[in-house]
């Protein structure tokens, strides 16, 4: 009888896709990368512009996850922004983030209109992706990076400007 019923709750257990670290993704305004650009904190925040066709950012992808569980312990935080449709989010989006199994924080930024926002992240940017901004931490100034990273490249970066 304990084997059929082990049987049956396994069985049972088998049915649900559980999520323990089920990645929520949000959509986001100008206002919210605006304000992760002026935060005068001693975190240093990572914010990569992304999007799922691109095949370079989908490639470097899992060096942002590594930098961050790298770093887990240290004032870091990786924000990787969509430049997906938000109507994307929950055909696309979500299942391409749990698919890649990606940690750090995603979110889709809802500004179609490009040219309002590119150069308020950064004058030089072209708005090709992938593209990363780097502020806080132990940066004076904003540094921007309008390329593809490999993980040694971008660790060499942002090792010492973490507090």
């Amino acid at each position: 009888m304990k084997i059929k019923i082990t049987i049956c709750l396994l069985a049972f257990i088998a049915c649900f896709d559980f999520q323990t670290n089920a990645q929520s993704v949000e959509i986001v305004k100008w206002d919210y990368i605006e304000n992760l650009m002026n935060q005068k904190s001693d975190t240093l925040y990572v914010i990569n512009f992304w999007a799922t066709w691109c095949a370079p950012c989908v490639k470097e992808l899992p060096y942002f996850d590594r930098l961050a569980a790298e770093n887990k312990s240290a004032k870091l935080k990786v924000i990787l922004i969509s430049l997906d449709f938000k109507k994307q989010l929950e055909s696309r989006i979500k299942p391409f983030v749990k698919d890649k199994n990606i940690q750090s924080q995603v979110v889709v930024l809802d500004e179609p209109n490009y040219n309002s926002w590119i150069d308020k992240v950064n004058p030089e940017w072209s708005g090709a992706i992938p593209a990363t901004l780097i502020v806080g931490g132990n940066t004076a100034t904003p540094l921007f990076f309008e390329k593809e990273f490999i993980f040694t490249e971008l660790n060499e970066i942002v090792k010492p400007l973490i507090k």
